[in-house]
Order: C-alpha cells, then structure tokens, then sequence
C-alpha cells in the first residue's frame, strides 16, 4: 500500500509541477512581452533570432559608414563649390582689368586680393573632418599641400599625400572612396601641346614636356649662343651652334622638362609658355597674381596676351571643379541610395527577428486561463486522492 501511495504521491507531484512551470512560463511571456526569454524556450527560432540580431549590427555599422561617408563627401562638395566662386570672382576681375576697368593701382590691389584667395585655397585643399584631412588620399593624418615661399608669398604648392584614395566599405562586398586624392581633384591631367606665346623665335619640341600650367622661358645670349632657363637663369641649356637643336630638353632644379625647337630662335626674351590640360586651382592663381604685379616688366601688349590667356586656364580650372562637384554629387547619390535600401533590409530583419521573438498577448493570456482552470482541476483530483482516512488505511 505504501509504494502505491508513493506513485501516487510523485505522479501527482510531477504533474503539479508540469502545470505550474507552464504558468510560470507563460505568466513571463506576458510580462516581459517576449515568447522566447532564453535559449531553452524555442532553440531552433532562439538560435534564428541570435542570426537576425548579429545581420542587425552589421547593417547598423553599414549604416554609420555610409553616414561617415556623406558626411565627408558633403563637406568635400562644400570645399569644391566655394573654391568654384572663388575661381569665378578671380576671372571676372581679370576680364575687368583687360577691358581696361582698373588703373595700375587698382591692378595692385587685385593683386593682393588674388593672393588672399590662393591663402584660402590652399587651406581649403587641408580641410580635415574629425582631424583627417579629406583630400589626402589614404594618407589622412598630415596635411596633403605643402607651400614653398619667397617673401612672404606662396611661390609654389606641392601636393604630399597619397595617390591612392581610401575606400571605405559600404555594403556587404561595395565600397566606395570618400577621402580623394587631392591631385585628382584639383589639378587638370589632359596635357596637349605648349603653346608658346612670345617673339623670340621658340616653338614646342617633339618631346612630351613635364612642366604644368604656364612655364616661363628665358632665353639669353653670352655672345656666342643663345641659352635656354625655364626658372629664371637658375639653370640653363646652352642652344649649340650647329646641329639638331629641335627638340632641346630644357630642365628646371625640381627635374621639369620643357622640350623646345629653338631652330628659328632669333631674339631675346621672357615668355610665357602654357601647357593647356594641366592647370590647377593653386599654379593658375599664383600666375594671375604675378602677371598682375607685373615684375618681369611685361609691356602693355604682352600683359594683354598672357591676360587673355590666363583667362582661359581660369575657364579650365572653373570646368574642372564643376565636374569634380557633379561627380562627388553623384557619389553622394549613389551612396544615399544604398543607405537607404539598408535601412529596409534592416527594418525586415527586425521585423522577422520580433515575429519569432515577441509573445502573442492574447493568446498568452488565453493559454493562462486554461492552465490556471486544469491546474485548479488537478490540484482537486489531488487532494481526493491523497485524502485518507485511518479506516482506508487499516484495509
């Protein structure tokens, strides 16, 4: 009789205790709202959930890229468009001076201003976002223009960065560059051939030159032959008597070719030589601001000429940015549409991951009043069958 007790006893027990952690689990869902609140719960959805939640932060570090990305992109449009008013402002003053607007004085002062603008364009060219400078190429951490100046004044402007861009990852296998290289952007890469503009006789060589915006040739005579500089008399080739003097390479101290046929050369002199496709937003202004100081002493036809002339490069430069700005705005297009079909694959991850996870209140609470009613039930069959007298024992 004791052991039919004892089943009695567990079997009851085990059943209480079955009906009791049901309602307990079921009592967690509706207070917590969440089906599954541990592995154990539902492990083959508990585990899809782990999956969707893992996707969720990848595409949320997606997303703050993209967002890091515009940003940059956006700041870089913002460099691009005021550098391209700058070079509007510059050229509207050059058309002004070659109609004849502005006396001496006033080309002095324009000048000064055209210097200031060259300040400010190079320190556009450093602009840094979250202390990384954004036209360095994947060189972010040091400024990417370095100046050279004689007297104050910026002579030369170097660019020290990369020439690789940095791309950042934008999607699952898609990345794009938002940090450029400066000298892409910047600076025209179409060279055509020289244009030599000056009496002297010089023509271009057959040679493929090195030199960028406008060179100035000097050509001098010791007397016996006439000699070739293309930065001031600091280095010069001597033109040979006799022989094939057609394409005479003519080099400076930083190693830039100019090629010239001083076949017909005739006369002395300082001209300017433009090489169209290879203007850049810093050369063009340091030539506008020194043509209008005019310290090689240039006569008023000759300032006219080079006036005209500088005109056209500022065109070249203006065209170039204007692409640059179409081109990264397109960039930020593109970029802009990934973001936001991220976003909605996002929004369906969570969605899918809150199906599986979230409890269904209604039927919880329907759920726990019939464990509640069978519980109730069983703990009443239980207490019939564990009640005994001492009569039912002694039998």
């Amino acid at each position: 009789m004791s052991g039919t007790l004892n089943n009695i006893h567990n079997n009851v027990s085990f059943a209480l205790s079955l009906h009791y952690e049901v309602m307990a689990r079921l009592q967690e869902q509706a207070y917590t709202g969440s089906r599954i609140n541990r592995a154990s719960d539902d492990p083959s959805a508990a585990y899809r959930v782990l999956e969707l939640n893992s996707q969720q932060r990848l595409l949320e570090n997606y997303m703050d890229s993209i967002s890091e990305a515009v940003s940059v992109l956006e700041i870089s449009t913002s460099v691009l468009e005021t550098m391209s008013s700058a070079i509007s402002d510059t050229k509207a003053y050059l058309t002004q001076i070659i109609s004849g607007t502005y006396d001496e004085s006033g080309r002095r002062r324009l000048a000064e201003q055209t210097n200031d603008t060259l300040e400010h364009m190079v320190s556009l060219a450093n602009t840094q976002h979250s202390n990384q400078y954004i036209f360095g190429g994947s060189n972010t951490s040091s400024a990417p223009y370095a100046v050279q100046r004689t007297n104050g004044k910026i002579t030369s402007v170097t660019y020290q960065g990369s020439s690789q861009q940095r791309d950042i990852e934008v999607a699952p296998g898609v990345q794009s560059s938002a940090y450029h290289v400066g000298q892409d952007i910047f600076c025209s890469d179409n060279r055509t051939t020289p244009e030599f503009l000056g009496s002297t006789g010089a023509a271009p060589g057959s040679g493929t030159s090195s030199g960028r915006g406008d060179v100035w040739l000097t050509v001098t005579h010791d007397g016996s032959n006439y000699k070739l500089s293309i930065d001031d008399g600091t280095t010069e080739v001597t033109v040979p008597s006799s022989g094939d003097v057609s394409n005479m390479a003519v080099t400076n101290a930083s190693g830039e070719v100019l090629y010239v046929d001083a076949t017909n050369i005739d006369e002395t002199g300082v001209e300017m030589v433009s090489v169209p496709g290879t203007y850049d937003v810093f050369n063009v202004l340091i030539g506008v601001r020194d043509l209008l100081e005019n310290e090689r002493g240039f006569s008023d036809a000759q300032l006219a000429e080079y006036r005209e002339r500088l005109s056209d490069s500022l065109d070249e430069v203006k065209n170039l940015l204007t692409d640059k700005v179409t081109s990264v705005g397109s960039k930020i297009g593109f970029i802009d549409n990934l973001k936001d079909s991220l976003e909605n694959i996002k929004f369906s991850t969570e969605d899918e991951a809150t199906l599986l996870q979230e409890a269904d209140i209604a039927q919880v609470a329907i759920d726990i009043s019939r464990h509640q009613v069978l519980y109730e039930m069983s703990l009443s069959v239980a207490g019939k069958l564990m009640s005994m007298s001492l009569l039912d024992f002694i039998r």
